[in-house]
């Protein structure tokens, strides 16, 4: 069950990534270029550098919805968009993103979807001819 939170502009500036999380208490979403439902998280994982010291990664996560009964039906990812020496330096930098900006993303990452690389295709894949069929 959905539940109202008024927004709070005290928080932040809405026109923003982490802005908009923090104004409306709630991810950001977003009409794509192929016209699904996105919802937007920023995600980080922690590496070592090759120095040893620590490094965080920071991304976005792209939750495609379904049409009509709401259901998860996919997700896309960016590349690592920031490092930094803390999560909240890596979230921090992210949550700075113009909201224009992340829908420019998405809908990028939807075309890259839509015609993927060739050479990027897994082995297996490339094995195919172009009707999908195996080698003979």
């Amino acid at each position: 069950m959905g539940r109202f939170l008024p927004p709070d502009h005290s928080l932040g500036d809405e026109k923003t990534l982490g802005g908009y999380m923090a104004v409306h208490a709630r991810p950001a979403a977003f009409e794509g270029a192929d016209g699904l439902s996105y919802s937007v998280d920023i995600l980080t994982d922690e590496s070592g550098s090759s120095s040893g010291a620590r490094r965080v990664d920071g991304y976005l996560l792209f939750v495609r919805w379904g049409r009509g009964e709401p259901g998860v039906a996919g997700h896309l990812e960016s590349d690592v968009l920031a490092r930094g020496d803390s999560e909240d330096a890596v979230r921090g930098t992210l949550g700075e993103m113009a909201l224009d900006d992340v829908k420019v993303l998405l809908d990028s990452l939807i075309a890259a979807a839509a015609n993927p690389d060739p050479a990027a295709r897994p082995w297996y894949e490339a094995m195919r001819d172009e009707n999908g069929a195996p080698p003979s």
